[in-house]
């Protein structure tokens, strides 16, 4: 016996990595040294930082997996993919460097995974950071026919004086939310049992939705915050904090750029809610407070700004393609998120 008749194809693999090396080697700039194919990947640190601080994240994709399977589409999701770490770092104001990813499946679908990683090219290529390598990993009889799973890991880097960490943040701030381009990668546990317990199928259309299915609408790749953020912050535009609202929705996720005595007094309804997630809580009977405890809601980003700087930061992300919303004030109290 050998290893294919064990179900790996060691031949494929190669094959594999020589099919995406160019794509990925088009995310490369002068920092990255060699190429793909070593057992690392080496990156320069950029000049002109007096203290650099690297920050590092790292966040997979979720059950989303599962409608992308299912519809056999599959490069939205290495956008989600590069969008859940970066979003993360950038919360401390740091300019992502690098990112690898890591791929797992039962037997080596070339044109599946390529699909993957020309969604991960892509992100990489939003948010400006090199794709340094990864691994792939045929794992038979662990995976089903058709089923992977993806992790991201990034490295971004700010000056220490910069870096955002919640103590420049005061009461008075007010928090700025940025549209989120749907329901983003968190919360599709509940919406694919919604879904199973309603026997509806993903190719499904409904009035409130258009024209869309509402697997199209699911797959909508996650909103990369980097390079308006990284804009405002190098033009002089005062932002004091950032909370990237994933899993757990506002209530979680908010709070946690915050001073330990301050919390946010919120106004839910002074931002539109997406109709995907009208749409999730009449057909799963869902709660409002559970929605926001598991969805973003329609708001991706929160920033916090003085409150002399609110119109001037909403014009700025507004004329970058992102619709911006004053949804709260910072007051005193015990991080938590008060109005909901």
């Amino acid at each position: 016996m050998d290893y294919q008749d064990a179900g790996v194809n060691i031949e494929a693999g190669r094959s594999f990595v020589d099919q995406i090396r160019r794509s990925v080697e088009s995310t490369h700039n002068p920092q990255v040294l060699g190429g793909l194919g070593g057992f690392g990947g080496y990156f320069e640190l950029p000049t002109g930082y007096e203290n650099p601080v690297l920050v590092s994240g790292t966040d997979g994709v979720g059950t989303k997996l599962k409608i992308a399977q299912a519809l056999n589409s599959h490069r939205t999701i290495g956008i989600d993919l590069v969008a859940m770490c970066v979003n993360d770092i950038l919360t401390s104001g740091a300019k992502p460097l690098f990112f690898l990813d890591y791929l797992a499946t039962g037997q080596l679908n070339p044109q599946q995974l390529r699909d993957v990683v020309e969604g991960v090219v892509e992100g990489c290529q939003l948010s400006g950071c090199a794709l340094l390598g990864g691994e792939t990993a045929e794992m038979p009889g662990f995976y089903g026919a058709g089923e992977y799973d993806v992790a991201g890991f990034c490295v971004g880097i700010v000056e220490k004086s910069k870096l955002l960490d919640g103590s420049q943040i005061n009461v008075g701030d007010v928090a700025i939310g940025l549209s989120s381009s749907g329901v983003h990668s968190n919360g599709f546990s509940l919406i694919r049992k919604i879904v199973e317990v309603n026997d509806l199928n993903w190719s499904d259309r409904f009035d409130i939705l258009g024209e869309q299915t509402l697997g199209k609408i699911l797959l909508t790749p996650t909103q990369i915050y980097v390079k308006p953020i990284l804009e405002a912050l190098n033009s002089g535009m005062e932002i004091k904090g950032m909370a990237h609202i994933t899993g757990g929705g506002l209530p979680e996720n908010l709070p946690r750029c915050l001073k330990e005595n301050q919390s946010i007094k919120i106004n839910p309804e002074s931002w539109p809610i997406l109709p995907i997630f009208q749409w999730i809580a009449d057909t799963g009977n869902v709660e409002n407070s559970a929605m926001f405890d598991t969805f973003n809601m329609g708001i991706g980003l929160v920033i916090i700004v003085p409150q002399k700087r609110v119109i001037e930061n909403i014009k700025w992300f507004k004329s970058q393609g992102v619709f911006a919303y004053e949804i709260g004030e910072v007051v005193e109290g015990n991080r938590t998120l008060i109005g909901l």
